[in-house]
């Protein structure tokens, strides 16, 4: 296939070999090409080739990797929403509204001894207050972006032999903790990420709650307790079969896990060894599952995936590596706005207003792009993988 103008991906003349997927076939038409005078594309060399003839811009050229590395679905959805343009378009349309404000300002500032007026004040102030609308919006995305591969953190909790370690294995759908009736089998804490409803999410087995005897028992504590306070939810875990005494002393400390814990859900397991378990529900309000009949794991697993999605950020419009490029030139350019703002409205002059938008025009170009170093290319097209 051949694109001989400037249509193509990089928008330059180019041609592609399309082969079946033999490796030797591959090596051996690849091998042919080298020798010929063809060399391998550098990390991101297609991409930055794109960008550097004006096919793309800076924000969607992160997009491109941001493909390329999303660990879920909304992830890789983010980063086509990005790559189709969104957050360029927001940006575009912010810079040619201020652009347009300039141009009435200077255009002010030529006839300044006529006393013409091409735009009043009250128009000024508004037109700055939808531009500072649109930038907080925008810094509130970066702001709260989190990190690309965050997985939600859900936390299994509760006294020793409080069935944690059996229902992690059902969750997990597989025997990744080891179960024993002897109480402190797990010290350490356990991690493996789990899908429900196709969302990926991080499940750990934390150690039981229990008084510290020893220097063991002790690391044991304080890393379930980091954990705990790490989570975006708590399973604590009480069994049906447990006693009056033992789910005493589980409420008490049920009440020093709320006090850290970002949210929490009470779950009574074991429900098949206890006809009490339906009482403890009624009364609770909680979750009644068996690891071992494999009750209410759905229902629950539905109110894990609720809970989160609810207590969940809205999802930004940027990737991560975007938000923490363009953070400080969104801010930047913020403050800039409101200087110009508090210009207006003390009378300091249209040339003060018209400096501090050409310093926010200058931050939007930075974002986009338009104005760049070789550093800053380096440091996004390195993190590329090989020829994209």
């Amino acid at each position: 296939m051949c694109w001989p103008t400037d249509r193509s991906y990089t928008g330059q003349p180019t041609a592609e070999l399309h082969t079946i997927g033999s490796p030797p076939l591959l090596d051996l038409v690849t091998g042919h090409l080298i020798r010929a005078g063809a060399r391998y594309a550098e990390r991101g060399e297609f991409t930055l080739r794109a960008f550097l003839h004006g096919k793309i811009d800076l924000v969607q050229a992160e997009a491109v990797a941001g493909v390329i590395d999303a660990a879920d679905h909304e992830e890789l959805q983010t980063a086509l929403t990005q790559l189709g343009g969104a957050v360029t378009n927001r940006l575009r349309r912010v810079r040619d509204e201020m652009l347009r404000l300039l141009g009435d300002l200077e255009a002010g500032l030529d006839f300044v001894e006529e006393d013409i007026e091409f735009v009043s004040t009250d128009e000024v102030l508004r037109r700055l207050a939808a531009t500072r609308q649109v930038l907080e919006a925008l810094q509130n995305d970066s702001v709260s972006r989190l990190p690309s591969g965050h997985l939600p953190r859900i936390v299994l909790a509760g006294l020793p032999n409080a069935g944690k370690s059996t229902l992690f294995n059902m969750l997990a759908g597989r025997a990744a903790a080891i179960v024993s009736n002897t109480p402190g089998t797990t010290r350490d804490y356990l991690s493996t990420v789990v899908q429900i409803s196709g969302q990926n999410l991080m499940l750990i087995d934390t150690a039981g709650w229990e008084s510290v005897t020893d220097l063991i028992t002790d690391s044991a504590q304080r890393l379930k307790k980091d954990q705990i306070q790490q989570a975006d939810l708590v399973l604590w875990c009480l069994a049906a079969d447990t006693s009056e005494t033992e789910r005493r002393v589980s409420m008490e400390a049920r009440e020093a896990v709320v006090e850290s814990a970002a949210l929490l859900l009470d779950v009574i397991t074991c429900c098949d060894r206890s006809p009490a378990a339906d009482d403890l529900v009624q009364r609770q309000g909680v979750i009644a599952v068996s690891s071992v009949t494999g009750t209410g794991i759905p229902i629950l697993r539905q109110e894990i995936v609720r809970l989160i999605q609810r207590n969940s950020s809205p999802r930004s419009g940027l990737l991560s590596s975007t938000a923490v490029r363009c953070r400080e030139s969104i801010r930047t350019a913020l403050d800039s706005v409101g200087t110009a703002e508090i210009a207006v409205r003390e009378h300091r002059g249209d040339e003060i207003v018209a400096y501090e938008l050409r310093s926010a025009l200058q931050q939007l170009s930075v974002i986009l792009g338009e104005v760049y170093t070789d550093d800053i290319l380096d440091h996004i097209f390195s993190n590329f993988c090989i020829g994209k």
